[in-house]
């Protein structure tokens, strides 16, 4: 079926939201003005979760490295990835394939490694506090 034949109200393109909208902030001013999310919305939200999809083993496999290394809960494990990630200026899948990578004997790049024992410290105080 074509766009053109689809029942219900057609839509003008001046009601689409801009191009480089997060699908998050599209659904929600769809939300707010009463509208669904458009099909390319929609296919950059799936886009989005492929990805994710993709890289959540290898966070796992981290968050499992440092639970391994320093007897940690798997949430603990999480906040600490989160720390070094945020602090390094480094997405979270690019901090956990570089921790991954130390189990093969690589080295922790310079800029994570800077910030592990800051996140390490971290945990430790708030599980002893």
């Amino acid at each position: 079926m074509r766009p053109s034949q689809r029942p219900g109200p057609r839509r003008d393109l001046a009601e689409l939201p801009p191009h480089g909208t997060s699908p998050e902030a599209a659904r929600e001013g769809a939300r707010t003005e009463g509208r669904m999310p458009t099909g390319e919305q929609l296919l950059a939200e799936t886009e989005q979760l492929k990805e994710a999809l993709e890289r959540r083993p290898v966070v796992d496999m981290a968050r499992g490295v440092l639970m391994a290394a320093w007897s940690c809960t798997a949430e603990e494990g999480w906040r600490i990835l989160v720390h070094v990630s945020q602090h390094s200026n480094t997405k979270v899948h690019d901090v956990a394939k570089a921790l991954v990578a130390t189990t093969q004997n690589e080295p922790l790049p310079a800029h994570i490694e800077e910030h592990l024992p800051a996140a390490l410290a971290q945990w430790r105080a708030s599980r002893d506090g």
